[in-house]
């Protein structure tokens, strides 16, 4: 097997001996040396069982590896457990760790001069983080993603992480039993795998077989199943097809490719999280693609799988539906997404779904034809307005009518805002309002779905507004809004709204407004005073001293 200059290095001369002698203590032998060095980014813990069940993919991403005549380098990323951190201070570590995994992944590849990287990822933040990581690096890569967790069960009734979540609103209000909760809050995660929706994980991996750096099929593959184990051996097969032919993420990752990737993730109605992250990978990539983008896909793409959050199934349905590949032949014949574009295998996107029927099968009711589309566009909505004149960003599906013109209840951290709910504080018509949870606010740009899934267990999803500058689960939906932009910790004019202020919230119109006059907020903002930061050291410091706006993926590198 031919190697590039990375390898060829480390035989090339005298002066490389200290070098070649670490690897002997490793069990290298001299003829490995011409051999290529392949990274295998393993984000295996024990943490969460979104990762727990990734150590026997990259076992067996390893052994094909060697099988295949290169060498395996191994080595580790983190996670941040969305789920386990929800509503906590751990929350705020949970968008950092999106940066400190691309940049473990960039450090690794480039400081130990590997010639390819296969990733392994589970929960939310491993996904962006990971490709974010190879874009940077630029080595030939694939991704493989852990895959879905299945249904919990409880009296009958499927259960998933959000499931826990909404419960604790019903329960809170009186409207189900301690015996009924806690069995939701024991079975609803029944073993390894990501949450089983299509929130942000799966979401995210979907995306990925689109934009052409995972294998076809592998994002719904369940973690406990014996294909999932045989797609990362044929993952790491491809990459080694890849580095002989010099095949780079920036080969793959191109405006096109990203445009696929979005129309996959409108047809699906993935996550909220989607506009964050691929802002940020477009920007590792150095592609041009801005939030107005998604917007423009938006308007020409239906949501044709019902999927939860707002609809009915979970990832392991899709799967037996046909998949992600069953999705995107529906989106090729209708010209939705380009054909054209490369992927890691070395064929182009519509050269891969050749094989794959043109329609749906006939007895899932999982995946629709385009004339027989869920929504007639998608779902992800780009609202602007005098509250949000960068942009903002609404999950619009699922909902009889997504306008809302209510008075504003204003919170400055997502605690109170959630005591307020579960106390019954809160009513119909009213817009919540949380504040200072923004990229440099939080600091972390933290998740809400405590609040948002609260406001759904007391029955107020249809009937109250939620507005935040913070972010949500890819298992919320309901009338709010998100990645409120500028932030007010930048002084948005988030942070000038009062309690009792009118605020509209109207999907239709694609419209975030704050009903107070110019004047009104031009007094308000010349006494608006920046808070201080809520930390001075560590990564969060950091984050607060780096990151972007969210209307650019909240990156740190946007200099």
């Amino acid at each position: 097997m031919t190697t590039n200059r990375r390898s060829r290095n480390i035989t090339e001369g005298v002066a490389r001996a200290p070098n070649r002698s670490m690897f002997y203590a490793m069990g290298y032998k001299r003829g490995d040396f011409a051999n290529p060095m392949i990274g295998v980014a393993n984000g295996h813990s024990t943490i969460t069982p979104c990762n727990s069940g990734l150590q026997v993919l990259a076992d067996a991403a390893v052994a094909a590896i060697r099988a295949a005549g290169a060498n395996a380098q191994v080595f580790g990323t983190p996670t941040i457990s969305d789920g386990m951190a929800m509503g906590t201070e751990g929350m705020k570590y949970s968008l950092v760790s999106r940066e400190v995994i691309s940049d473990c992944v960039e450090t690794s590849v480039q400081g130990q001069w590997m010639d390819g990287v296969l990733v392994i990822g589970g929960c939310d933040k491993n996904m962006p983080g990971g490709m974010m990581g190879m874009l940077r690096a630029n080595v030939p890569s694939i991704y493989v993603y852990g895959g879905t967790i299945k249904a919990g069960h409880w009296k009958g009734k499927d259960l998933n992480i959000v499931s826990v979540f909404e419960a604790v609103g019903e329960f809170s209000r009186g409207r189900m039993t301690e015996e009924d909760f806690c069995g939701i809050e024991e079975h609803a995660i029944p073993g390894t795998g990501s949450c089983g929706g299509m929130y942000t994980a799966n979401t995210m991996s979907s995306s990925f077989e689109a934009l052409g750096m995972s294998l076809l099929g592998s994002s719904t593959m369940a973690n406990p199943d014996a294909e999932k184990v045989e797609s990362a051996e044929q993952s790491a097969r491809v990459l080694i097809r890849a580095v002989r032919d010099d095949l780079k993420p920036r080969d793959i990752v191109t405006r096109k490719s990203i445009e696929n990737a979005v129309a996959l993730i409108m047809a699906v109605g993935g996550s909220t999280n989607a506009v964050l992250h691929y802002l940020a990978i477009a920007h590792a990539a150095g592609v041009e693609w801005t939030i107005d983008d998604f917007e423009r896909v938006r308007r020409r793409v239906p949501v044709i799988c019902d999927l939860k959050p707002s609809g009915r199934y979970l990832a392991t349905d899709l799967h037996r539906a046909g998949g992600i590949p069953q999705v995107l032949k529906i989106l090729l014949e209708a010209g939705m997404i380009h054909g054209d574009c490369m992927t890691i295998t070395g064929r182009t996107l519509a050269e891969e779904l050749k094989d794959v029927p043109v329609a749906p099968r006939a007895e899932q009711d999982v995946i629709f034809p385009i004339d027989k589309a869920l929504y007639p566009e998608g779902h992800l909505a780009i609202l602007k307005g005098n509250l949000s004149p960068e942009g903002s960003v609404a999950k619009i599906t699922g909902l009889k009518n997504p306008v809302i013109t209510g008075p504003a209840r204003v919170f400055d951290d997502e605690q109170s805002a959630l005591a307020a709910i579960l106390d019954g504080r809160i009513v119909a018509g009213d817009v919540m309002v949380l504040r200072y949870l923004g990229p440099r606010g939080a600091p972390g740009m933290p998740e809400m779905l405590a609040p948002t899934s609260a406001i759904i267990g007391a029955g107020l999803g249809e009937s109250v507004g939620l507005v935040t500058d913070g972010r949500f689960s890819g298992g919320t939906w309901g009338m709010v809004v998100g990645h409120v932009a500028p932030e007010a910790a930048a002084g948005g004019p988030i942070a000038l709204v009062r309690e009792g202020d009118s605020i509209t919230i109207d999907a239709h119109r694609l419209v975030l407004q704050l009903e107070v006059d110019e004047h009104e907020l031009a007094r308000r903002r010349a006494t608006w005073q920046p808070p201080a930061p809520r930390y001075t050291r560590g990564v969060l410091a950091k984050f607060y001293r780096l990151a972007a706006s969210a209307s650019r993926g909240a990156v740190l590198d946007d200099f």
